[in-house]
């Protein structure tokens, strides 16, 4: 083996941790990877022989990539990003594939994806790197140019955001999906009351139509909002499709076999708290939708 065939056996060691780095801070799978290629890149590039931990290094390279596409996307203004629905990780019902599994492996909700892209690109890389890889605060600072404290303080602003936005989910799937397919049932029959049952009184909808689909963007906030929404997409209840959306209950709404939106819904002391939808039809075509059928 040489040295080029070893220094990417030891990336591939690595590019599912990468992957995961990747996907919370952008809430991007397509955008994931080119951070997780990019980090290939700068590798391949480097004095493999001065790098002492390859994990810790990896990782800070995809972290550096990620703020900067971040802050780019900021500056952009492209996008509406306070309606912006990350990309969902659809799944088969039955359960995550062995990818999913790896990519999601401490269970980040869309709800919660939906939180982070409210924060700003240094809030979100403190608090991922933080909260959720463990990251030393002292590697953090100078990713974001800052002092270990002031890094300290840009996680907990953001954790004290994503514990009041994003409560935690009900862990028993077949009870979230209990309450689900109650919405959908009570949504189709046109029963109001029904819908407002299954439904916290300050649930958010979140819809993301995108630019093709403007009509389709907004939030909508308490039960009875919610509920009236429901009851207006009630025909397009005979095709849905019951799935896990980000590893917890969801739904993929496709007419005639042609995805008409993803649905993620967050379900905590049996209700409905959260529902985060993406019906922007070209991110719906980047979705790896074709394994639901395997």
């Amino acid at each position: 083996m040489d040295e080029h065939d070893w220094l990417a056996q030891r990336f591939e060691e690595h590019r599912t941790h990468l992957r995961a780095v990747a996907y919370r801070m952008l809430g991007s799978r397509s955008e994931a990877d080119d951070a997780v290629q990019e980090a290939w890149l700068r590798l391949s590039r480097s004095d493999t022989d001065a790098i002492e931990n390859l994990g810790g290094w990896l990782t800070t390279v995809v972290a550096r990539v990620s703020l900067n596409m971040l802050r780019s996307r900021k500056a952009r203004r492209e996008e509406s990003l306070e309606l912006r629905v990350p990309d969902p990780i659809v799944s088969r019902a039955d359960g995550l594939d062995p990818e999913h599994e790896a990519l999601l492996a401490d269970s980040v909700g869309l709800a919660l994806l939906v939180v982070l892209e409210t924060l700003s690109p240094a809030e979100r890389l403190a608090f991922v790197l933080h909260d959720m890889f463990a990251v030393p605060f002292e590697e953090i600072a100078p990713i974001v140019g800052r002092t270990p404290t002031a890094a300290r303080k840009l996680a907990s602003r953001a954790r004290v955001r994503v514990q009041g936005e994003a409560p935690a989910p009900d862990a028993d799937r077949a009870r979230q999906r209990a309450v689900v397919d109650a919405f959908f049932a009570a949504a189709r029959d046109g029963d109001f009351d029904a819908l407002v049952a299954v439904l916290d009184p300050d649930v958010v909808l979140r819809s993301d139509g995108g630019a093709l689909r403007p009509g389709a963007s907004v939030v909508l906030h308490g039960a009875v909002a919610v509920a009236e929404s429901a009851l207006t997409f009630a025909r397009l209840s005979p095709f849905v499709r019951p799935v896990l959306v980000n590893g917890a209950a969801g739904v993929l709404v496709a007419p005639r076999g042609r995805p008409y939106s993803v649905m993620g819904f967050t379900v905590t002391g049996g209700r409905i708290v959260a529902i985060d939808a993406l019906s922007d039809p070209a991110r719906l075509r980047t979705l790896d939708l074709a394994r639901l059928d395997e």
